[in-house]
């Protein structure tokens, strides 16, 4: 018997993959083959899904991307012979030769996702035998605070976003006298051109599950909550399938793994609002009230859910973990450079022709990154701007795409690195237009508790439509820089505080456009 992999994750659910699996199994019925189908997760190169894995004697051997109609054509030739030496395979168009040897994945640092796309997601078997739970069994025998010691050594921090020093954040919440404590896992990605979160809660949600567990022995919590974005129902049921054969593992709950330790876990569904991805609004609806951001101090970790200390930690911190407990934090900590350590997965998107996951060491030049994965635009023409981070992320031009992926050196120039996300725009776009967006997106998203962030907005965009109409330039653009600047110091949190970062952004590049237009670039490609 020939054992197949499909991915089971949204991305390959939109292209078709449950036709093409349906076709697979029905073929292999019909030619009176054996095939033993396993849905795993993505790997993350979304430019080649369906992407169809056949185990051999050689190794895993990759197909893509598959269409339901090329099923027939792939067991012509004879695609599940595991001795893979026949010449109709390798001829066959969407023959790609060993996964790993994929350039795309082997030019990669993956450490959180060093599974994903390997194990059945949700075969607890599958991941002890890939060095799952390692890192808690680790944990078992160390007490709270050697543990936080370890996390502050790895030098991780908050991969959602505002790249707070986890261990730090830990040993506040270890610190508090409270008999209660929480464990929040922020999963409400909704960052433009961001999947990274979705993409390991899908391949690998075990990992997910067991830094959770980490943390809560850390700092003494017995309960946690999977905050989940309202629009990825198939990572809902991964992770209740998963959390599910945790429990029936000694993974959770009672006496966990034979230790006097109790932990529950359970995912609760967002809102289907921006401002509850920000962790103050999160915790408000997790309590049931409306999503509204709520003012520091005092901090979630001393003061969070139900008024509890909490820790409030991205998908991507809490999976980090059982790598830095497993491993030793300094050989996480050796990846990486400055104060921005161990890895992030970056998320290739918009307008490109390789679309995908890519997990590095911090350090790499943007330059590079689009050099050696991205491949050009899907539409064949020059690459333009660059929004990295997200909605709230600036507008980069190609002379600042020499900058190294990393906290400190995006901050040195006015830029965030954000979750990570990278959006790519050809030179047809409109950089007037996404200033616009990107003030009307504040204006749709704003929680409304503070005034430069409701108001501002909505002028702004008001302002931003003077500016493309021609009215009183300067002065309009003189004075959207007043209410950027207004919006930044008086906002209570980043939605208005970040958001004239790729208004000003976008509106400087716009400006230099408008005085020279030669300064559109026309020859980066």
């Amino acid at each position: 018997m020939t054992t197949v992999y499909l991915p089971r994750d949204t991305t390959t659910l939109s292209l078709e993959g449950e036709q093409v699996a349906t076709k697979l199994l029905a073929q292999a019925a019909s030619d009176d083959i054996e095939i033993q189908l396993i849905r795993n997760g993505s790997r993350g190169m979304f430019y080649l899904e369906p992407l169809l894995e056949v185990q051999t004697n050689r190794g895993r051997i990759a197909f893509g991307p598959v269409r339901p109609e090329d099923v027939a054509s792939l067991f012509a030739a004879d695609f599940c012979n595991p001795t893979f030496d026949t010449q109709s395979v390798t001829a066959h168009p969407l023959y790609l030769g060993l996964t790993e040897e994929i350039p795309y994945l082997k030019n990669q640092q993956r450490l959180s996702f060093s599974r994903a796309g390997i194990i059945d997601p949700t075969d607890i078997d599958d991941y002890i035998a890939h060095r799952g739970f390692i890192g808690l069994a680790k944990s078992l025998q160390m007490n709270a605070q050697e543990i936080v010691d370890e996390v502050k050594a790895s030098g991780l921090r908050g991969r959602g976003g505002a790249a707070f020093p986890t261990g730090i954040k830990w040993q506040t919440v270890l610190d508090c006298p409270a008999q209660q404590k929480y464990i929040v896992c922020n999963a409400d990605e909704g960052d433009s051109g961001t999947f990274a979160d979705r993409l390991l809660m899908e391949a690998d949600p075990y990992s997910l599950i067991e830094g959770i567990t980490i943390a809560a022995l850390a700092v003494g919590a017995n309960q946690g909550f999977i905050y989940l974005r309202s629009e990825y129902p198939q990572a809902e049921l991964i992770l209740n399938e998963a959390i599910s054969h945790a429990y029936a593992g000694n993974f959770l709950g009672d006496n966990l793994c034979g230790s006097p330790f109790k932990f529950d876990l359970e995912v609760r569904m967002g809102a289907g609002a921006y401002i509850c991805g920000e962790e103050t609004s999160l915790l408000e609806s997790l309590e049931g009230k409306r999503g509204l951001v709520r003012a520091k101090p005092p901090l979630p970790a001393i003061e969070g859910l139900f008024g509890q200390p909490t820790v409030v930690n991205n998908v991507l911190s809490f999976a980090a973990v059982p790598h830095i407990i497993a491993d030793g934090a300094e050989l996480y900590a050796n990846y990486g450079q400055g104060r921005s350590r161990g890895t992030l997965p970056f998320q290739i998107a918009g307008n490109v022709n390789q679309g995908g996951l890519v997990e590095l060491a911090f350090g790499t030049t943007l330059n590079e990154l689009l050099d050696q994965f991205a491949q050009g635009t899907a539409s064949k023409r020059p690459m333009h701007s660059i929004q990295v981070g997200g909605p709230l992320g600036a507008y980069l031009t190609p002379a600042q795409w020499d900058t190294a992926l990393d906290y400190e050196e995006f901050a040195a120039i006015g830029a965030v690195l954000g979750h990570g996300g990278i959006v790519i725009f050809d030179d047809t776009v409109d950089l007037a237009e996404q200033a616009r967006f990107s003030m009307e997106f504040c204006v749709e998203e704003s929680c409304g508790k503070c005034t430069p962030c409701r108001i501002g907005s909505v002028r702004g965009t008001e302002v931003i439509d003077k500016i493309r109409n021609g009215e009183n330039l300067e002065s309009n653009l003189e004075l959207l820089d007043d209410l950027c600047e207004t919006m930044i110091d008086m906002s209570l949190c980043a939605m208005g505080g970040m958001t004239p970062i790729p208004v000003q952004s976008a509106m400087k590049a716009y400006r230099a456009e408008q005085l020279d237009p030669a300064a559109k670039p026309a020859e980066v490609c």
